[in-house]
């Protein structure tokens, strides 16, 4: 029987990282610090508020002065008014919400309040999504490649919600390195039928396996590197557009626009 490998996972604890601490640094510190090494081919899967931190993406929210547009916001979400502020500058578009979650479409994603986030931000800061997690996906691919020798790829994640279910999930925001999405179009299931829709969202499948690990409250493990992933690797570098589907193909947005 043919000795198939299997997907290891391994959740790597940082402690608490501060804006402006060395990213590449703090991961190859805190991978040293659990024994684990890095191999060609492995994925490293690093939250988006570690890129956030990197670019100093934090705000207080006290330094914010509401708009009339955003007190009204504030009011029907039950918001405070500061962060409806922020929402209203950081999303491209909102379509409507529930109380403490607006739903927003920021750099071609569906998202709660922008990505904007309280959880493991200072008390009375927020954290922003990064300017562009697909450059800094390729910027750790690269400081790595040249600190330790070996190839690897990079996936950038956030929590994400899916219609109709509760919780949070993995979502990818950036990856450098592999295919994000698996097109199979054409290919053929257990009876031959050839497939007309069905793409695999790749990216999105290892970005919930790592979130998984990387818990939501105060577990610190904000990295998680995975070994031997079923996936295609290449030397691209992919943001969220990539991972779009357009909103005339979307089942979600066709809908009920």
């Amino acid at each position: 029987m043919e000795d198939k490998k299997r997907m290891r996972l391994y959740a790597v604890n940082t402690g608490i990282v501060r804006a402006g601490d060395d990213l590449v640094s703090t991961v190859l510190e805190s991978l040293r610090r659990q024994n684990l090494t890095l191999e060609d081919n492995d994925v490293l899967a690093l939250t988006s508020k570690l890129i956030s931190y990197a670019e100093n993406r934090l705000v207080k929210l006290d330094n914010i002065k509401p708009s009339t547009e955003a007190k009204k916001l504030a009011k029907r979400f039950e918001l405070q008014p500061e962060f409806a502020e922020l929402i209203l500058r950081e999303s491209d578009k909102i379509y409507g919400g529930v109380a403490k979650a607006v739903l927003t479409l920021k750099d071609e994603v569906l998202t709660a309040n922008a990505g904007i986030d309280n959880k493991n931000a200072p008390e009375g800061y927020v954290v922003l999504w990064p300017i562009d997690a697909s450059a800094w996906a390729e910027r750790i691919r690269e400081e790595i490649k040249q600190e330790t020798d070996k190839k690897i790829a990079v996936l950038v994640i956030d929590s994400g919600l899916a219609p109709l279910r509760k919780g949070t999930g993995g979502l990818a925001l950036a990856v450098a390195g592999f295919k994000p999405v698996r097109d199979q179009r054409g290919e053929k299931d257990i009876y031959g039928k050839p497939l007309v829709i069905t793409q695999h969202a790749v990216a999105d499948d290892l970005a919930s396996a790592a979130h998984l690990l990387m818990g939501e409250a105060a577990e610190k493990t904000p990295i998680v590197l995975i070994k031997d992933a079923p996936v295609d690797f290449d030397d691209d570098v992919y943001g969220s557009v990539d991972m779009m589907m357009p909103f005339k193909e979307c089942i979600f947005m066709s809908t009920f626009r």
